[in-house]
C-alpha cells in the first residue's frame, strides 16, 4: 500500500495526517489508505467553495459548458484507468464498469448542451406601470453527498447539475470507493474548474456523522442532494429540515416488473433476470418482484429459471457483493422468507463461495436467488435486498398486480411487460413510481428523461432541465416603468 487518497479543498490535493484503509471485496487485503476530514478540513472546504461563488456563478454559460466538455472528453480518455479503480474497491464485473464510464460521460454532455438555455421570464403586472422580471439564480454552495455503488454515474451527477446552475459544490465521497470520486476531482480540476468550485471531503464510517451534519448545520451550505439508502436520507433530510434547508434526495427502491399473462415470456424473464441480478442488485433500480399472472406462472417460471441460468452459469465464479454485511442480509431476508412458507427455484443460499484462485472461502460472493411465493408476513415482501435476491409473486388479476405493486413504500423505477401497448400505458399510470419500463426491465437512466422516487424513495428530479432546475431558485423583481 503506497497511495493515499487525498481530500480536494479549494483546488489543491490535501493528504491528512490521519488515514483510513480502503480494502478489496475481491481479494479482502488493503488497497491503499484514504484521507480522513477533520471538522477543521470541512471548515476550509466551506470557505473554499464560498469565496469561489461569486467568480463561478458569474461565468457565462458558454465557458460552463466547455468546462464540462473537456471534463467528459477527459472521462472517455481516462477510462481504462477509472474503470480499475471502481473494480477494485466495489467488486464491479468490467461490463458494469464501462456502463459507468460511459453513461457519465454521457450525462455531461447532455448537460453541457443544455446551460445556455436557462432562462426566466416577464410576466404582466396587475398594475399600471409597473412591470415585472422572473429570474434564476444559483443557490449558492451545494453539499453532495453521493454513494459507492455506481460511482462515476452517481458521483458526477451530484455536482454536474449544481455546477452548470453556477453553485459551487462540496462532494462528500463514500468510503468505500474513494479513488474513483478523486479521480473525478482530478478531472473537473484538470478540465479548467476555477478552484474552489468543487470541494471533495471523505471520512471513515465512524467519522462520517459528525462531518456531514457539520456541513449540513454550515451557513454556506444552501441546498443539499443526496443519493443512497432511504434509512440514511430521513437522517439527512431531518438534520437538513431543523437547518430549514431543500434538499434533493434519490433513495432506495423495491422495484417491481408486472408480468401480464400477454407478454412475451422469453423477453420478460430475460429482462427481470438482468433488473435483478446486474451488478449483484446492488443498483437502487434494480428489480426486487415479480409479479406474473397465474395463468402463466407455469411457463415463465421456467423461462426465468433458464434466463437466470444463462445471465451467471454455475460453473462460473460468484460475483462479488461490496461488503460481507451485503451477503449476510440477503442471506437473512431469504431465510425468513423459506422459514415462512416460500420456496426456492434458483440458487442456494447456504451456499459457500469460495475465490476462483486461491479456493479459500469469500465472505463478499454471492450468487442469484429467486423465491417463489413471497407474501406479506416475510420481510422480503417489504425490506430493500439491494442484492441478489428476487421475489416472484403469482396473481390473479391486473388489479391485484396493480396493488401488490404498490404495497410498498418505495417508488423509484418499476416495469410491466405485455404485448398491448394499450394495457400496459393502462398499468403505468396506475403504478406509483418515478418511472415505469414497458417491455424493459426497472434498472433504466437515461440523461435526458428525468429520475427519481416518490415515497421512501425520495424527492426531487436529476436529469435534464429537470436536474439543473431543482439547483436554481426563482427571483421576482418588480419595477415602474
Amino acid at each position: 500500500m503506497t497511495f493515499t487518497v487525498p481530500l480536494l479543498i479549494n483546488g489543491e490535493e490535501k493528504i491528512t495526517a490521519t488515514t483510513f484503509p480502503i480494502e478489496s471485496p475481491v481479494t479482502h487485503s488493503t488497497l491503499w489508505s484514504c484521507s480522513l476530514a477533520s471538522s477543521t478540513d470541512a471548515d476550509a472546504a466551506l470557505a473554499a467553495a464560498s469565496a469561489a461563488f461569486p467568480i463561478w456563478s458569474k461565468t457565462k454559460p458558454a465557458a460552463r459548458r466547455n468546462i464540462l466538455l473537456k471534463a467528459a472528453d477527459l472521462i472517455e480518455q481516462r477510462a481504462d484507468e477509472l474503470k480499475l479503480a471502481m473494480q477494485q474497491e466495489t467488486g464491479s464485473l468490467d461490463g458494469f464498469a464501462t456502463f459507468d464510464t460511459v453513461t457519465a460521460a454521457a450525462h455531461i454532455r447532455d448537460v453541457a448542451g443544455r446551460i445556455s438555455a436557462i432562462e426566466g421570464s416577464i410576466p404582466i403586472s396587475q398594475d399600471e406601470g409597473r412591470a415585472a422580471l422572473v429570474v434564476k439564480e444559483p443557490y449558492g454552495v451545494v453539499l453532495a453527498l453521493a454513494p459507492w455503488n455506481a460511482p462515476h454515474i452517481l458521483g458526477v451527477r451530484s455536482i454536474l447539475f449544481p455546477l452548470a446552475a453556477g453553485n459551487t459544490c462540496i462532494l462528500k465521497g463514500p468510503e468505500l470507493s474513494p479513488r474513483v470520486y478523486h479521480h473525478i476531482g482530478q478531472i473537473f480540476t484538470a478540465a479548467g474548474l476555477p478552484p474552489g468550485a468543487l470541494n471533495i471531503l471523505f471520512t471513515s464510517r465512524e467519522h462520517s456523522a459528525a462531518i456531514t451534519t457539520q456541513l449540513i448545520e454550515a451557513p454556506q451550505v444552501k441546498k443539499i442532494n443526496f443519493t443512497g439508502s432511504s434509512a440514511v436520507g430521513a437522517i439527512i433530510a431531518s438534520t437538513a429540515g431543523r437547518a430549514l434547508k431543500p434538499c434533493l434526495m434519490e433513495l432506495g427502491g423495491k422495484a417491481a416488473a408486472v408480468v401480464l399473462d400477454d407478454a412475451d415470456l422469453e423477453l420478460a424473464a430475460m429482462q427481470c433476470v438482468v433488473g435483478a441480478f446486474l451488478h449483484s442488485g446492488q443498483i437502487c433500480m434494480a428489480t426486487e418482484r415479480v409479479i406474473v399472472q397465474k395463468s402463466i406462472l407455469e411457463p415463465f417460471r421456467a423461462a426465468l429459471q433458464h434466463a437466470a441460468a444463462g445471465f451467471e452459469p454455475p460453473n462460473s465464479p460468484a460475483p462479488v457483493l461490496v461488503q460481507a454485511p451485503a451477503v449476510e442480509r440477503n442471506c437473512a431476508l431469504v431465510a425468513d422468507a423459506l422459514g415462512k412458507g416460500a420456496k426456492l427455484i434458483h440458487g442456494d443460499h447456504t451456499r459457500e463461495e469460495v475465490h476462483p484462485e486461491t479456493g479459500v472461502v469469500s465472505p463478499t460472493r454471492m450468487r442469484a436467488l429467486i423465491v417463489e411465493g413471497v407474501t406479506r408476513d416475510m420481510r422480503l415482501y417489504h425490506e430493500e435486498s439491494f442484492g441478489p435476491s428476487v421475489s416472484l409473486i403469482a396473481v390473479d388479476t391486473e388489479d391485484e398486480a396493480v396493488a401488490i405493486a404498490n404495497d410498498s413504500e418505495y417508488g423509484l423505477n418499476s416495469a410491466v411487460f405485455t404485448k398491448d401497448l394499450a394495457r400496459g400505458l393502462r398499468i403505468a399510470k396506475r403504478l406509483e413510481s418515478g418511472s415505469v419500463h414497458i417491455n424493459s426491465m426497472s434498472v433504466h437512466d437515461e440523461p435526458s428523461l428525468p429520475h427519481g422516487g416518490v415515497g421512501r424513495s425520495g424527492w426531487g428530479r436529476f436529469n435534464g432541465r429537470w436536474g439543473i432546475e431543482e439547483f436554481l431558485r426563482t427571483k421576482t423583481i418588480t419595477f415602474q416603468e
